[in-house]
């Protein structure tokens, strides 16, 4: 079996390769080839990775290269963790919406469209060199904005999968706190990338006993604390909402706050500063305990578990993914692409039914479906006007003035990303 990691000399590959390496008996590759045009990273992340695979005595081959079609050809699957800027456009999108008042974030709002405009075009080159090269290869994008990467991916008929770690950050949660294995917790898991909510916490399987109830009031403290929103908002709820609706739900006190610290972005870039000399240390060979600060937690058994699946081997029966909803959610598109539990085998995925959504989701699914249709339209054919209509449509922007400011603080932070400017 052989694997590829397009974005392999990110500094969080070490994560990834040491879930293969944990976990060969899942999914046993043969070959891991980790692509990146950054030469002296991919050595520094491919010498660790070489290293990690020799102290677990995996017997599996790790290549780096910055050549993208030798890389890719014949692998089974490949993986789309890439960052079109680096931390640089990172840290543009987290500071120049804060301008004008709204959220700085790299995955939705402003931001997150700035994103998805530098991305888009660049993940559907790579993923046309893949089919060209093995047509038959599954694609696993672990690359945000996850959601509208995976539905331009799907748009354009490529075997493709969207992946997330929220999820699966929720399950070993809750496991730990109702002492059981992450195993036996199932998560009734709905909404969009980033835009999700956990509606039951069941024991055993989709049918199983709904632990939730019990989970916030033992745990409503606990839970809340890690939302950052209130425990009286959460019991109101009654459900669990994802940590990125905090976004949406505290919008004004996220953006106070962002003013008076410096952003993600400038952390991580440092934090990548510190773990590139870690990684050049020789006698270095296990991911380095900081790495778990840098983010993405559980994102190597989540992308073992999904890789198994579609390739045929022995992944779990249910799984969390990013794809089509054809009718799962009969309040949005067909071609939209959704977040929910699905049954994954060499086929794809199938999502599992959903029972009746609350408009109070529902409706923030739907105007946020809105403004990914436009987002990707504003991806592939440009245009400032299609840049507006997006951020216009979008619930954290949504005013004409705020909409426009948007659009010019967009347009020339980018302009080297994107061909029609």
């Amino acid at each position: 079996m052989k694997l590829t990691v397009v974005g392999g000399g990110s500094t969080y590959t070490p994560e990834l390769i040491d879930g293969f390496a944990r976990l060969r008996d899942t999914l046993p590759v043969e070959e891991l080839v980790l692509v990146d045009p950054a030469a002296e990273r991919l050595e520094l992340v491919g010498g660790l990775a070489r290293r990690i695979f020799a102290r677990q005595d995996h017997p599996g081959r790790i290549v780096t290269t910055s050549d993208l079609d030798a890389g890719v050809e014949g692998a089974d699957a490949v993986l789309l963790q890439l960052r079109v800027g680096g931390q640089a456009a990172r840290e543009q999108d987290e500071t120049w919406p804060l301008e004008c008042g709204c959220v700085g974030q790299e995955t939705t709002g402003a931001g997150g469209l700035a994103k998805a405009l530098r991305t888009v075009p660049v993940v559907l080159d790579i993923a046309e060199r893949v089919r060209r090269t093995n047509p038959d290869a599954w694609i696993i994008d672990f690359t945000n904005p996850v959601g509208i990467v995976t539905r331009a991916l799907l748009q354009a008929g490529h075997k493709a999968v969207g992946l997330c770690n929220v999820a699966i950050g929720f399950q070993r949660k809750f496991a730990g706190l109702l002492g059981v294995s992450p195993a036996e917790v199932h998560l009734d898991h709905v909404g969009l990338n980033h835009l999700t909510w956990e509606t039951g916490v069941r024991l055993g399987g989709p049918e199983g006993e709904d632990a939730l109830p019990r989970l916030l009031a033992g745990h409503g403290d606990t839970i809340a604390a890690d939302l950052r929103l209130p425990r009286s908002l959460v019991e109101r709820l009654g459900v669990v909402p994802s940590y990125y609706l905090r976004y949406f739900y505290a919008h004004d006190e996220v953006v106070r706050e962002l003013r008076t610290k410096p952003s993600r972005a400038a952390e991580v870039a440092e934090m990548e500063r510190t773990l590139l000399k870690m990684y050049g240390d020789p006698a270095l060979d296990e991911k380095p305990e900081l790495l778990a600060k840098r983010g993405g937690a559980y994102y190597s058994e989540a992308a073992v578990d999904l890789a198994a699946s579609l390739l045929g081997g022995g992944g779990s029966p249910y799984q969390v993914v990013n794809t089509l909803n054809r009718g799962t959610l009969p309040f949005l598109p067909d071609d939209a692409v959704i977040e929910v539990q699905a049954a994954v085998n060499a086929k794809g995925p199938a999502p599992l039914p959903v029972p009746a959504v609350d408009p109070l989701y529902a409706g923030l699914m739907a105007g946020v479906t809105a403004y990914e249709d436009l987002a990707l339209d504003a991806a592939l054919r440009g245009g400032r006007d299609r840049v507006f209509r997006a951020l216009l449509a979008h619930p954290l922007v949504g005013q004409y003035a705020l909409a426009d400011a948007l659009t010019d603080q967009l347009i020339a932070h980018n302009r080297e990303h994107l061909a029609w400017a």
